[in-house]
């Protein structure tokens, strides 16, 4: 056999070609792989790129949609948001390697952008160079979480109450505070279900609604383990969905404790008044009589009474140091010399200390 009936021919144009290696057992054969090279690149495309590409932007919050769901993305503006869609559009040929590639974005209009793209690769040992132009429309509408939003559309409602009083500025602010920093995490995680779509004051406490029940009870809770109290829940019936499930609403009752940190108290317990210092969990105090620590735990009907609170104290002059037990003060009202017990946490060298004066007498505070 000669050396010419042992080449082998490009099936396309007939012109000889080197022999190239079989392939793998089991591995596709590709025609194209026998053919020449000038026939193989007549026909070859680096990239395979859309003609054009349409997105659709939510108008409130940025989200793409993508497949048959809004994606939240990470953009600085549509640019970026074209440059990603162009992306992952893109498609380079399987037999090229060492590919780079460049993005030029031009500004058409406001809502289009042409994306100028450059692509460089090697294919056979011979760098190719291939530019594609794809224009990239900007639509805008309305995603789902957004349209719930403006809907007023929620699941649960957190009502946080107090019992036997009503919630603190600071208990109001915080509760609140609780719950936006929680639903803010779990958007923060890619929780697109996540919101909070009111948050209404009343005289007796914030209500708070929520996009969905589980938020309700977390938020509750955490509400509950920061400033104390106790939680309970009120499902209601409202509908059923598509599948024939009934679907709820959820009241999630928070009731804060009888008394806050700072309160002066009577536990009526004959050992004289406290000083809350903590809520969250027991109540937890100082005897203002001696500086012991206090602590009992909630019940349903917490035993005491409010005698004043630290905002009441006062500053006085300390006329003597009795004894380790006594402490003779001047009365803030009357500029009397009382005789009052000396707490541990008492200073003995100081010449004021804070005090307050209820039913029960006057009473040192810690600094």
């Amino acid at each position: 056999m000669s050396d010419s009936e042992s080449r082998e021919f490009c099936p396309r144009c007939g012109d000889p070609v080197p022999a190239r290696a079989e392939p793998l057992p089991g591995a596709p054969r590709d025609r194209d792989r026998l053919l020449c090279d000038a026939c193989y690149f007549d026909d070859f495309d680096l990239v395979d790129a859309p003609d054009r590409i349409e997105v659709l932007v939510c108008s409130g919050c940025g989200a793409v949609h993508r497949g048959n769901r809004w994606v939240d993305v990470d953009a600085r503006d549509y640019t970026d948001i074209a440059v990603d869609e162009v992306s992952e559009a893109l498609g380079v040929h399987v037999d090229a390697r060492d590919i780079t590639w460049a993005v030029d974005p031009e500004q058409v209009d406001e809502n289009t952008i042409r994306m100028h793209c450059q692509f460089t690769g090697v294919v056979r040992d011979t760098p190719l160079e291939e530019t594609v132009v794809v224009p990239v429309k900007i639509s805008r509408g309305t995603c789902d979480r957004c349209g719930r939003i403006a809907g007023g559309y929620y699941a649960s409602t957190v009502q946080v109450r107090a019992t036997d009083r009503t919630p603190t500025p600071e208990e109001r602010s915080r509760a609140v505070e609780i719950a936006e920093s929680h639903v803010a995490d779990r958007e923060g995680d890619g929780d697109r279900e996540a919101f909070v779509t009111e948050v209404k004051e009343t005289d007796d406490g914030p209500n708070v609604k929520l996009s969905t029940n589980g938020l309700g009870e977390e938020v509750s809770r955490r509400i509950v383990r920061e400033l104390g109290g106790s939680v309970e829940s009120f499902p209601t019936l409202v509908t059923e969905d598509g599948d024939g499930n009934e679907v709820y609403r959820v009241t999630y009752a928070v009731r804060l404790p009888k008394f806050t940190p700072g309160d002066v108290i009577d536990p009526e317990d004959g050992e004289g008044p406290v000083l809350v210092t903590s809520v969250s969990g027991n109540l937890k105090g100082t005897r203002l009589a001696t500086g012991d620590p206090y602590e009992e735990p909630f019940e349903d009907e917490t035993p005491g009474r409010r005698l004043a609170t630290r905002d009441d104290a006062v500053e006085t002059t300390v006329v003597t140091v009795e004894d380790d037990h006594a402490v003779q003060l001047l009365d803030p009202e009357t500029y009397e010399a009382k005789t009052v017990p000396r707490p541990d946490f008492f200073d003995p060298d100081a010449e004021t200390t804070p005090v307050v004066k209820t039913r029960a007498g006057l009473h040192i505070l810690p600094e």
